[in-house]
């Protein structure tokens, strides 16, 4: 008896070798869940989905329902995001943006704004300059973080609800990552919080309301981009449990 199968439109966030030739394939399905795939003979060079299911691309899949993961039976590209790939600095950015998908969702979980965000974040990407490329990560992790309920408080205090207004420059704004966002100074002393210059609060809420195509035209330095990159990544180990190593090599790996 045939198997059962379906079609589906996917981004490629990770693989990971099974066997001698084998993949399996983690992937963003188009409505916000994750699918596990096998793509059987995938390393071996003579296989078509050795050039069709590459990290970030989008690709439309038609699999076989199997025991514990389907099975790929045919794929192709709907958007390569090639230059992500050959770029080391674009896919430093990229890969952090794939590793927190891949911790927060799941199979069955529906989440389609997370796939239109990401195909959004990806095409940006693809046609970046190096120097963007962390601005779009960190805009990318914002967002998806808000899509996913976990979006910080960035305007009003999470102790009382009165609004944190960033009126001076050289005033850092507290903010408790446990409590899920800015502090005022009357409930600073209530709640654990640690200062945050205001610049950095002030381009998280920037990133978070504009689209990728404003993105593109901000004007914003690479340290303003990094800290709100270490914002994203405390505020991720503390309400998702996670250390992005992807996020850890974008610190450390000197290419911007």
């Amino acid at each position: 008896m045939a198997s059962a199968t379906y079609t589906a439109r996917a981004i490629v966030l990770r693989k990971t070798k099974l066997g001698e030739s084998d993949l399996i394939v983690t992937m963003l399905a188009e409505d916000g869940s994750q699918v596990r795939v096998v793509a059987k003979g995938a390393r071996k060079p003579s296989s078509s989905f050795a050039a069709r299911l590459e990290l970030y691309a989008i690709v439309d899949v038609l699999c076989a329902k199997g025991r514990s993961l389907d099975i790929v039976q045919e794929a192709r590209i709907a958007a390569s995001n090639e230059h992500i790939r050959r770029d080391m600095e674009h896919a430093a950015a990229a890969a952090p943006m794939a590793e927190f998908l891949d911790r927060v969702t799941q199979a069955g979980l529906e989440s389609p704004r997370l796939f239109a965000l990401t195909e959004a974040a990806l095409a940006r990407l693809d046609v970046a300059e190096p120097a963007q490329a962390p601005t779009i990560c960190a805009a990318h992790l914002l967002k998806a973080l808000a899509f996913s309920g976990l979006r910080p408080s960035l305007a009003s205090c999470v102790g009382c609800g009165c609004e944190v207004v960033l009126d001076r420059a050289d005033q850092p704004v507290f903010v408790s990552y446990s409590e899920g966002g800015v502090v005022c100074t009357a409930c600073r002393s209530r709640l654990e919080a640690i200062a945050v210059p205001p610049d950095t609060i002030g381009w998280c809420r920037a990133l978070l309301c504009s689209t990728f195509a404003e993105i593109g035209e901000m004007d914003i330095d690479l340290s303003s981009s990094f800290a709100v990159l270490r914002f994203c990544q405390q505020w991720i180990r503390e309400h998702v449990g996670a250390n992005l190593k992807s996020l850890n090599f974008l610190f450390t790996c000197g290419l911007f």
